[in-house]
């Protein structure tokens, strides 16, 4: 099967990162597509880049499913257009927060969520809501490390990442950690042998889901909000992205 997984924001080297994760668990026959769009912010750090970031990405959405993906992943915790997404592409459509959200609920009665910034915590809160999972979050927790301190392994990042998690078992009494945001994808495995509990990576989580909606062969309904857009003109710069 071809996954087509879309880092929603511009920078390249944080798609490699991505696309990297996603191979690390996926099945032998299964071929990962990683892509970015070329317009938009170089990181997703609030409700203002999330806005910039959708018309690119679905573009990229659009590009992938012509080109026969079985399914697509947002790579944003944030699960940045995802409603959207959903109701353009042809494929199913996984974000990595609501992956990571549902994996956690798995095997942990609490969990907790480390970000990045504070100004991603209240996005990631009505995600929660919206998903009907609030209830199983203890807490979201900001590193504040920017996105972009991410792209190499920075020491000083893992350590505030590390404390944030030391900090939610300590007093949040979580028994597993969701990772919010698609470039700490390379150091769930570490985190979790370092604090002896599941530490969820939403790239990983996303790439395991999408295989089995693929093999179970469901895609999404269009009897609701996800129905085809009616086709219209858009304008400007938006008329590439008309339905």
């Amino acid at each position: 099967m071809r996954l087509h997984v879309v880092n929603p924001n511009t920078t390249a080297s944080m798609t490699a990162k991505i696309a990297a994760a996603a191979r690390g668990v996926a099945l032998a026959d299964t071929v990962i597509d990683a892509r970015q769009p070329a317009m938009g912010p170089v990181s997703i750090e609030g409700f203002y880049d999330e806005a910039f970031a959708v018309p690119g990405m679905l573009g990229c959405i659009r590009e992938a499913d012509r080109d026969g993906a079985d399914a697509h992943i947002i790579a944003c915790f944030d699960d940045t257009g995802l409603d959207a997404a959903r109701a353009v592409a042809k494929a199913p459509v996984i974000g990595i927060g609501e992956a990571g959200f549902h994996m956690a609920s798995l095997v942990a009665a609490r969990f907790a969520v480390v970000t990045t910034l504070g100004v991603s915590i209240v996005p990631i809160e009505h995600n929660l809501t919206k998903y009907g999972l609030a209830d199983r979050c203890a807490r979201v927790r900001a590193a504040e490390v920017p996105v972009l301190a991410l792209e190499e392994r920075n020491a000083d990042a893992l350590g505030k990442i590390s404390a944030e998690i030391t900090a939610a078992i300590r007093d949040d009494r979580a028994e597993a950690i969701v990772l919010g945001c698609a470039g700490m994808a390379d150091l769930a495995a570490e985190l979790a042998a370092t604090h002896g509990l599941p530490v969820v990576d939403g790239v990983a989580a996303a790439v395991t889901l999408a295989e089995s909606l693929v093999r179970l062969g469901l895609k999404t309904s269009r009897l609701g909000p996800y129905a085809a857009p009616r086709p219209k003109t858009y304008s400007g710069p938006f008329s590439p992205f008309q339905p």
